[in-house]
């Protein structure tokens, strides 16, 4: 059981390997098909590996895909609707990904209300932003080509989003394990009053978690809306499950328990790879979600057989 509970994740994903690629050796089991799913997945990381960190600190955020749904919309509309230049389009929305992450941490640290309620009410507020700024109509750029080489463009031959996901989770893994704040976001999981008592600016880690989380949402949102050439009243609201199905995943990957940047990444791969073998072999569409929310379950279990061994 504490095996299972430090590899299950990694067990699930090598199963799954093997299992459709003997399902469908020409086109599941080749080089081209992997890199597509490196490259599918690098939006959902760069989600999940931000939701990553309010975990760490024992929090949750359900907003975080409203955010990236409105801020895909956002700066579509910010591009084509009021024609800003598109690095500044983008660094307004970001901004407001990190306002609503502060407002977050805001409202749960400060005021203490409870995570869970604090960030579903502020993604159901992002939610009538979203509808309010859009008519609840997908919004179309006007001149896309510079901004959708954001998401579709290649350097030396590696897709910009493997690049872009791969900085973001180099930053992450390094602010979680190589600076003060990360140590005492750490220290907060553990626990918040022993945390305190070490001199921890509890509040204040709280809300950089929660700062970070959003930021990465919108960020994710808005390379989704370069990759789509539009942007879509929902199409971000998916990341909210997926994130929390590879967050989980990844805490029974490597660790006892624990979440942590590199299991989440692990935990992306294994929901990403179980997408697109049942793709391959032509199940219907519907069991993507069934597989989706038996994996969730499956990793919450995983992640608690870990923690409970752990402190074993």
């Amino acid at each position: 059981m504490r095996l299972l509970g430090t590899y299950g994740t990694i067990i699930v994903l090598a199963s799954m390997l093997v299992i459709f690629s003997v399902l469908q050796p020409a086109t599941f089991a080749t080089i081209g098909n992997f890199r597509n799913i490196i490259n599918d997945m690098a939006i959902g990381t760069i989600v999940a590996a931000g939701l990553t960190v309010p975990l760490v600190a024992g929090d949750f955020d359900l907003s975080i895909g409203y955010v990236a749904s409105f801020s895909g919309l956002l700066v579509v509309g910010l591009l084509s609707s009021s024609g800003l230049p598109i690095p500044l389009a983008i660094v307004l929305v970001v901004g407001l990904g990190t306002i609503i992450g502060i407002v977050n941490g805001i409202v749960v640290s400060k005021i203490g209300v409870n995570a869970f309620i604090a960030t579903l009410g502020t993604g159901t507020i992002v939610v009538g932003l979203n509808y309010a700024y859009s008519g609840g109509i997908p919004l179309q750029l006007t001149q896309s080509r510079e901004f959708t080489n954001i998401a579709i463009g290649r350097i030396a031959g590696v897709p910009h989003l493997v690049i872009i996901m791969a900085v973001v989770l180099v930053l992450l893994w390094m602010i979680l394990n190589r600076t003060v704040q990360g140590q005492h976001i750490k220290a907060i999981g553990v626990s918040p009053e022993s945390a305190r008592r070490a001199g921890v600016a509890v509040d204040r880690s709280r809300i950089v978690a929660f700062a970070i989380a959003s930021t990465c949402a919108a960020i994710g949102g808005v390379l989704m809306a370069s990759n789509l050439g539009s942007g879509q009243v929902t199409a971000g609201d998916g990341f909210m499950l997926t994130s929390f199905s590879a967050a989980f995943l990844g805490s029974a990957a490597l660790r006892e328990g624990q979440f942590h940047i590199l299991g989440t990444l692990i935990g992306v791969l294994t929901v990403a790879v179980g997408n697109n073998g049942l793709a391959m072999i032509g199940a219907p569409i519907f069991t993507q979600f069934l597989f989706t929310g038996c994996l969730l379950v499956v990793a919450v279990a995983l992640g608690g057989i870990g923690r409970r061994y752990g402190r074993g």
